[in-house]
Protein backbone atom coordinates (compact mmCIF):
# COMPACT_ATOMS: atom_id res chain seq x y z
CA UNK A 1 0.00 0.00 0.00
CA UNK A 2 3.01 2.65 0.95
CA UNK A 3 4.21 1.82 -2.69
CA UNK A 4 1.17 2.24 -4.57
CA UNK A 5 0.60 5.59 -2.81
CA UNK A 6 4.26 7.11 -2.76
CA UNK A 7 4.06 10.44 -4.20
CA UNK A 8 0.56 10.15 -5.37
CA UNK A 9 -1.63 12.26 -4.79
CA UNK A 10 -5.03 10.37 -3.19
CA UNK A 11 -8.20 11.93 -2.94
CA UNK A 12 -11.45 9.64 -0.76
CA UNK A 13 -14.79 9.07 -2.22
CA UNK A 14 -17.12 8.16 0.07
CA UNK A 15 -21.29 7.51 0.45
CA UNK A 16 -23.34 4.84 0.74
CA UNK A 17 -23.44 1.40 -0.54
CA UNK A 18 -26.88 1.20 -1.35
CA UNK A 19 -27.04 3.67 -3.75
CA UNK A 20 -28.61 1.64 -6.74
CA UNK A 21 -26.43 1.98 -10.52
CA UNK A 22 -29.76 3.62 -11.69
CA UNK A 23 -29.37 6.96 -9.14
CA UNK A 24 -28.38 9.80 -10.85
CA UNK A 25 -26.29 10.05 -7.63
CA UNK A 26 -24.17 7.12 -8.84
CA UNK A 27 -23.73 9.00 -12.22
CA UNK A 28 -22.67 11.57 -10.79
CA UNK A 29 -20.02 10.33 -8.24
CA UNK A 30 -18.79 8.29 -11.26
CA UNK A 31 -18.32 11.67 -13.34
CA UNK A 32 -16.02 13.35 -10.82
CA UNK A 33 -14.42 10.48 -9.65
CA UNK A 34 -13.31 9.88 -13.52
CA UNK A 35 -12.19 14.04 -13.43
CA UNK A 36 -10.44 13.54 -10.66
CA UNK A 37 -8.60 10.31 -11.93
CA UNK A 38 -8.01 12.01 -15.55
CA UNK A 39 -6.67 14.62 -13.95
CA UNK A 40 -4.13 12.68 -12.12
CA UNK A 41 -5.58 11.54 -8.73
CA UNK A 42 -5.64 8.23 -7.00
CA UNK A 43 -9.27 8.01 -6.62
CA UNK A 44 -9.79 5.38 -3.15
CA UNK A 45 -12.70 4.11 -1.74
CA UNK A 46 -13.67 1.63 0.91
CA UNK A 47 -14.41 -0.68 -2.39
CA UNK A 48 -17.68 -2.28 -1.62
CA UNK A 49 -20.67 -1.29 -4.01
CA UNK A 50 -22.75 1.57 -4.26
CA UNK A 51 -21.10 5.16 -4.11
CA UNK A 52 -17.72 3.30 -3.29
CA UNK A 53 -18.37 1.37 -6.87
CA UNK A 54 -19.45 4.53 -8.94
CA UNK A 55 -16.29 6.06 -8.15
CA UNK A 56 -14.33 3.31 -9.26
CA UNK A 57 -16.56 2.71 -12.29
CA UNK A 58 -15.47 6.95 -13.35
CA UNK A 59 -11.79 5.95 -12.63
CA UNK A 60 -11.71 3.01 -14.66
CA UNK A 61 -13.59 4.96 -17.46
CA UNK A 62 -10.90 7.59 -17.36
CA UNK A 63 -10.18 9.38 -21.07
CA UNK A 64 -13.56 7.93 -22.65
CA UNK A 65 -15.83 9.57 -24.03
CA UNK A 66 -19.46 10.80 -22.64
CA UNK A 67 -21.46 8.04 -24.86
CA UNK A 68 -19.09 5.34 -23.32
CA UNK A 69 -19.77 6.26 -20.02
CA UNK A 70 -23.74 6.10 -21.22
CA UNK A 71 -22.84 2.86 -22.80
CA UNK A 72 -21.74 1.53 -19.43
CA UNK A 73 -24.03 2.55 -17.17
CA UNK A 74 -26.93 0.77 -20.02
CA UNK A 75 -25.30 -2.77 -19.07
CA UNK A 76 -24.81 -1.73 -15.44
CA UNK A 77 -28.49 -0.52 -15.16
CA UNK A 78 -29.41 -4.41 -16.41
CA UNK A 79 -28.53 -4.93 -12.35
CA UNK A 80 -29.15 -1.91 -10.85
CA UNK A 81 -28.69 -3.60 -6.66
CA UNK A 82 -26.06 -6.06 -5.40
CA UNK A 83 -28.84 -7.95 -3.76
CA UNK A 84 -28.66 -10.21 -7.13
CA UNK A 85 -24.62 -11.07 -6.26
CA UNK A 86 -24.28 -13.25 -9.95
CA UNK A 87 -26.10 -11.05 -11.90
CA UNK A 88 -24.58 -7.62 -10.19
CA UNK A 89 -21.17 -9.20 -10.48
CA UNK A 90 -21.72 -10.41 -14.14
CA UNK A 91 -22.88 -6.68 -15.54
CA UNK A 92 -20.00 -5.18 -14.21
CA UNK A 93 -17.68 -7.71 -15.35
CA UNK A 94 -19.35 -7.08 -19.11
CA UNK A 95 -18.19 -3.51 -18.69
CA UNK A 96 -15.14 -4.43 -18.18
CA UNK A 97 -14.84 -5.87 -21.31
CA UNK A 98 -16.61 -3.79 -23.20
CA UNK A 99 -14.87 -1.45 -21.85
CA UNK A 100 -11.24 -1.66 -20.74
CA UNK A 101 -9.42 0.82 -19.29
CA UNK A 102 -8.18 3.93 -21.70
CA UNK A 103 -4.85 5.35 -21.83
CA UNK A 104 -5.44 8.98 -21.98
CA UNK A 105 -2.60 11.75 -23.81
CA UNK A 106 -0.06 10.69 -21.76
CA UNK A 107 -0.14 7.05 -22.49
CA UNK A 108 -1.02 6.19 -18.62
CA UNK A 109 -4.38 4.53 -17.59
CA UNK A 110 -5.98 5.85 -14.51
CA UNK A 111 -5.16 3.62 -11.27
CA UNK A 112 -7.69 3.37 -8.04
CA UNK A 113 -7.92 2.20 -4.93
CA UNK A 114 -10.22 0.06 -3.20
CA UNK A 115 -9.65 -0.39 0.50
CA UNK A 116 -12.94 -3.19 1.50
CA UNK A 117 -12.73 -5.25 4.62
CA UNK A 118 -14.15 -8.68 5.90
CA UNK A 119 -16.08 -6.98 8.73
CA UNK A 120 -19.03 -6.39 6.17
CA UNK A 121 -20.38 -9.74 4.90
CA UNK A 122 -23.18 -7.95 3.25
CA UNK A 123 -20.94 -6.07 1.15
CA UNK A 124 -19.33 -7.34 -1.74
CA UNK A 125 -16.16 -5.35 -2.92
CA UNK A 126 -16.51 -3.83 -6.62
CA UNK A 127 -14.52 -4.76 -9.59
CA UNK A 128 -13.57 -1.98 -10.93
CA UNK A 129 -10.88 -1.24 -8.50
CA UNK A 130 -7.58 -1.39 -10.32
CA UNK A 131 -5.77 -2.27 -6.75
CA UNK A 132 -6.97 -3.80 -3.72
CA UNK A 133 -6.00 -3.32 -0.38
CA UNK A 134 -7.95 -5.99 1.46
CA UNK A 135 -8.11 -5.04 5.60
CA UNK A 136 -9.28 -7.64 8.39
CA UNK A 137 -10.38 -4.96 10.95
CA UNK A 138 -13.17 -2.57 9.75
CA UNK A 139 -11.38 0.04 11.90
CA UNK A 140 -8.00 0.16 10.72
CA UNK A 141 -9.60 0.47 7.50
CA UNK A 142 -11.39 3.16 7.61
CA UNK A 143 -8.89 4.94 9.69
CA UNK A 144 -6.00 4.15 7.30
CA UNK A 145 -8.60 5.22 3.78
CA UNK A 146 -8.96 8.45 5.31
CA UNK A 147 -5.04 9.12 6.65
CA UNK A 148 -3.92 8.08 3.36
CA UNK A 149 -6.21 10.78 1.64
CA UNK A 150 -4.37 13.99 1.97
CA UNK A 151 -5.27 15.36 -0.95
CA UNK A 152 -8.85 15.66 0.21
CA UNK A 153 -12.25 13.30 0.93
CA UNK A 154 -15.34 14.24 -1.31
CA UNK A 155 -18.55 12.74 0.64
CA UNK A 156 -21.51 11.71 -1.28
CA UNK A 157 -24.51 10.98 0.44
CA UNK A 158 -24.91 7.98 3.00
CA UNK A 159 -25.62 6.84 6.55
CA UNK A 160 -24.48 6.15 9.35
CA UNK A 161 -20.72 4.37 8.20
CA UNK A 162 -20.65 7.57 5.85
CA UNK A 163 -21.76 9.68 8.82
CA UNK A 164 -18.77 8.02 11.15
CA UNK A 165 -16.10 8.65 8.40
CA UNK A 166 -17.06 12.26 8.42
CA UNK A 167 -16.34 12.99 11.90
CA UNK A 168 -13.02 10.70 11.76
CA UNK A 169 -11.80 12.41 8.97
CA UNK A 170 -12.82 16.03 11.18
CA UNK A 171 -10.84 14.48 14.02
CA UNK A 172 -7.63 13.75 11.96
CA UNK A 173 -8.35 17.26 10.32
CA UNK A 174 -9.29 19.02 13.86
CA UNK A 175 -6.10 17.72 15.62
CA UNK A 176 -3.69 17.65 12.21
CA UNK A 177 -3.06 14.05 13.26
CA UNK A 178 -1.53 13.48 9.98
CA UNK A 179 0.52 16.75 9.48
CA UNK A 180 -1.79 17.60 6.53
CA UNK A 181 -4.58 19.44 6.76
CA UNK A 182 -7.08 17.85 3.69
CA UNK A 183 -10.29 19.18 2.25
CA UNK A 184 -13.82 18.16 3.22
CA UNK A 185 -15.78 18.67 0.30
CA UNK A 186 -19.83 17.28 0.38
CA UNK A 187 -21.95 16.50 -2.99
CA UNK A 188 -24.80 17.40 -2.14
CA UNK A 189 -26.26 20.36 -0.78
CA UNK A 190 -29.78 19.33 0.31
CA UNK A 191 -29.24 16.03 1.62
CA UNK A 192 -26.06 17.68 4.11
CA UNK A 193 -27.58 20.41 5.27
CA UNK A 194 -31.51 19.19 5.36
CA UNK A 195 -32.05 15.32 5.58
CA UNK A 196 -28.81 14.47 7.25
CA UNK A 197 -27.81 18.04 8.98
CA UNK A 198 -23.79 16.69 9.38
CA UNK A 199 -22.46 20.36 7.36
CA UNK A 200 -23.93 22.76 9.77
CA UNK A 201 -22.61 20.88 12.63
CA UNK A 202 -18.95 20.56 11.08
CA UNK A 203 -19.05 23.77 10.07
CA UNK A 204 -19.65 24.92 13.78
CA UNK A 205 -16.79 22.42 14.92
CA UNK A 206 -14.39 23.66 12.87
CA UNK A 207 -14.86 27.58 13.34
CA UNK A 208 -11.26 28.91 14.20
CA UNK A 209 -8.96 25.97 12.45
CA UNK A 210 -7.30 25.61 10.00
CA UNK A 211 -9.38 23.01 7.98
CA UNK A 212 -12.87 25.22 8.88
CA UNK A 213 -11.46 26.88 5.14
CA UNK A 214 -11.30 23.34 3.57
CA UNK A 215 -15.07 22.65 3.68
CA UNK A 216 -17.21 22.86 0.85
CA UNK A 217 -20.83 22.34 -0.12
CA UNK A 218 -21.76 21.35 -3.94
CA UNK A 219 -24.06 19.76 -6.02
CA UNK A 220 -22.47 19.98 -9.08
CA UNK A 221 -19.42 17.44 -10.88
CA UNK A 222 -17.40 20.86 -12.17
CA UNK A 223 -17.25 22.72 -8.60
CA UNK A 224 -16.75 19.52 -6.98
CA UNK A 225 -13.63 18.66 -8.55
CA UNK A 226 -12.66 22.54 -8.85
CA UNK A 227 -12.30 22.64 -4.92
CA UNK A 228 -10.41 19.74 -4.57
CA UNK A 229 -8.06 20.55 -7.35
CA UNK A 230 -7.87 24.03 -5.87
CA UNK A 231 -6.05 22.63 -2.62
CA UNK A 232 -3.59 20.38 -4.84
CA UNK A 233 -2.32 22.74 -6.38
Amino acid sequence: LEEKIRNRRVVAIMGGHGLARTAAGYRTVALIAKQLAEAGFLVATGGGPGAMEAAHFGAWMAYRSTADVEGALAILAESPEFADRESWLASALAVKTAYPRQAGANGTVADSLGIPTWHYGHEPPNVFASHVAKYFANSLREDGLLAIALAGVVFAPGSAGTIQEVFQDAAQNHYESSGVVSPMVFFGVDYWTNVKPVYPLLATLAEGHAYGSLLAIHDSVDEIVSTVMQHAS
